[in-house]
C-alpha cells in the first residue's frame, strides 16, 4: 500500500510515517517510480509503536525493541519490554513520592503566609512574604515527632482531599472508566484490581494526580503479561472513601 493508504488505515499523518522511516522505526520498500510501499505488517508494527508510546517508552527504546522483535524470538521481546516497564514503574513511584513532598512544602508555605501580619504600607523584614517565607518540611506536632520513622507516609497523612469539590465527580468518573470490567479483591488496608495492560499509562497518570490531592493513598503497580495489577491502600479512616472511589461501577 502507498503511504497515503497506510496513513488512512492507521490515522497517522504521512509526515509522521516519513519521520518513523527516517529514524529506523518503519522501513519502506520503493516502487519503480520511487513511491514508498508498505505491506500489511506495517499496520501491526505501527500498533506496536503506538502501544509502546502509551506506556511511556521513548522512540529510542522503541527502536531497540523493534530490532529485537525483527531479529529475535518473541520471548526476547517480552523479557526486554518487562525490564523497561519495570524501570518506568519505579520512576513513576519516585515521581509520586516527589509530588507528595512538594505538596507538603506548598502547604507549609501557605500556612506561613497565613500567619504573616496583614498591614498597609511597604513590606519590611517582619512581614515580607517573599523573603521571610522559606519552604521547608511541614512542622510536626509532638505526637508526629515521636512517631516511628519507618511508618509509611500514607499511614500518617490526614484523610483529607484538597481537590476542589467541582472536580471530584470528574476524577471519580475517570477512575471508574479506567477500572471498568475489573473485579476488586480485598487486601490488607485496601483493594487489588486487575485490568488490561494497555491501561497502565492512564492508571499511572491517575495515581500521580490522586496523590497530589490525597496523600493518604498508597498505590502499587505490578505488570503481569497482558494484565496490570493495581493495589491501593489507605489508613482505616479512609476505607469508605477508598471503596467508593476504586470500586468499578456495574
Amino acid at each position: 500500500m502507498l503511504i497515503s493508504q497506510l496513513a488512512e488505515r492507521t490515522g497517522l499523518r504521512p509526515s509522521t510515517l516519513r519521520f518513523y522511516e527516517k529514524i529506523g522505526l518503519l522501513p519502506a520498500a520503493r516502487s519503480t517510480h520511487g513511491y514508498r510501499l508498505y505491506g500489511e505488517d506495517a499496520v501491526e508494527r505501527l500498533a506496536f509503536i503506538a502501544t509502546a508510546k502509551q506506556l511511556g517508552l521513548p522512540l529510542e527504546e522503541i527502536a531497540d525493541l523493534l530490532k529485537i522483535r525483527d531479529d529475535g524470538d518473541c520471548v526476547d521481546v517480552k523479557t526486554e519490554l518487562r525490564s523497561r516497564l519495570d524501570t518506568r514503574i519505579e520512576e513513576a513511584q519516585q515521581h509520586i513520592t516527589g509530588l507528595g513532598a512538594f505538596i507538603a512544602t506548598l502547604r507549609t508555605v501557605v500556612g506561613r503566609l497565613d500567619g504573616l501580619p496583614s498591614r498597609t504600607g511597604p513590606c519590611d523584614p517582619a512581614c515580607d512574604a517573599v523573603t521571610s517565607v522559606e519552604p521547608g518540611p511541614p512542622e510536626e506536632d509532638e505526637d508526629a515527632a515521636t512517631a516511628d520513622e519507618d511508618t509509611p507516609r500514607w499511614r500518617s497523612s490526614p484523610v483529607a482531599c484538597s481537590l476542589a469539590s467541582s472536580s471530584l465527580g470528574e476524577r471519580a468518573k475517570r477512575w471508574h472508566v479506567a477500572l471498568s470490567g475489573s473485579t476488586p479483591e480485598a487486601i490488607d488496608d485496601g483493594l487489588r484490581l486487575t485490568v488490561p495492560i494497555d491501561r497502565a499509562a492512564t492508571l499511572t497518570e491517575l495515581a500521580v494526580a490522586e496523590q497530589q490531592c490525597c496523600p493518604f493513598y498508597d498505590f502499587r503497580i505490578q505488570l503481569d503479561g497482558p494484565s496490570m495489577h493495581l493495589e491501593v491502600r489507605s489508613p482505616e479512616q479512609g476505607a469508605t472513601i477508598l471503596a467508593e472511589l476504586f470500586t468499578p461501577t456495574p
